[in-house]
């Protein structure tokens, strides 16, 4: 049984202030349902008093991204060691990442690695854009994200990854992918090919959430697929009400 997860990515969205606000409403909720992992990733500036606010409730932080270099001349970037200062979790290889920031599969891979060596869990996203959907080609770019983002791990790493698929054109838009559409793809394709590259049994072992427009209204019809682990939450995750309903949807799924 692959322990239920969900994440919310604030994206670039509120301030320190509005950041304390927004955990001291969430805290309540998130600390009922204490089945599941529970990850809020703030940007970097409230990661150090949202983990102050956070000690000792078991609700995990992550960071929105990371270099993979351990320090020098980068500016603007931040380092492993300065992410694992406040955080158990790290976003990598979001899809506004690669398409703003020239992010490729192979940056994606240095930093899943530079993750594990400094004792991150990665969260990785792989998806299609809208094109790439509608011209058949969401097999071939996924496949691909996986087997190159993920290249070369260690299986004893790997089974500790977090894999978000979230189809591009559902972040963000409100339309959201089928469960069912969501299943097989995460089935075949992202588990298959984690298969392909580790194992099987590896990645029986491997939670993959969906992301792109869940809520607390639909969460329940992604969380009933038996290969869908949980949610990479986007705007919902700004809403402590709903933010907690999609928690609790993913509690329920526990026997």
């Amino acid at each position: 049984m692959r322990k239920p997860f969900v994440a919310g990515n604030w994206k670039m969205n509120k301030t320190v202030e509005q950041a304390s606000l927004l955990v001291a409403d969430l805290l309540p909720g998130l600390q009922a349902v204490n089945k599941i992992d529970r990850v809020l990733c703030p940007p970097f500036p409230a990661l150090m008093v949202l983990s102050q606010m956070t000690a000792g409730t078991e609700i995990g932080l992550g960071a929105q991204n990371m270099h993979w270099e351990e320090s020098g001349a980068f500016t603007g970037e931040v380092a492993p060691a300065m992410v694992k200062e406040f955080c158990a979790y790290v976003i990598l290889g979001h899809s506004e990442r690669r398409a703003y920031f020239a992010e490729t599969d192979q940056t994606v891979n240095k930093k899943v690695k530079a993750a594990f060596a400094h004792g991150l869990t990665p969260i990785v996203c792989v998806g299609e854009t809208l094109e790439e959907n509608e011209a058949g080609k969401t097999a071939e770019i996924v496949r691909r994200e996986v087997l190159e983002g993920l290249k070369d791990l260690d299986p004893a790493d790997a089974v500790k990854l977090v894999v978000a698929y979230e189809p591009i054109w559902a972040i963000g838009t409100g339309k959201a992918a089928s469960a069912e559409q969501a299943e097989e793809i995460i089935a075949k394709i992202v588990r298959g090919s984690l298969a392909e590259s580790l194992s099987s049994a590896v990645a029986d072992q491997i939670r993959i959430l969906y992301g792109g427009s869940v809520k607390g209204s639909n969460a329940a019809e992604f969380f009933s697929m038996p290969n869908i682990d949980g949610a990479l939450v986007g705007g919902a995750s700004l809403k402590a009400d709903d933010f907690t309903k999609i928690c609790q949807a993913a509690q329920d799924t526990i026997a």
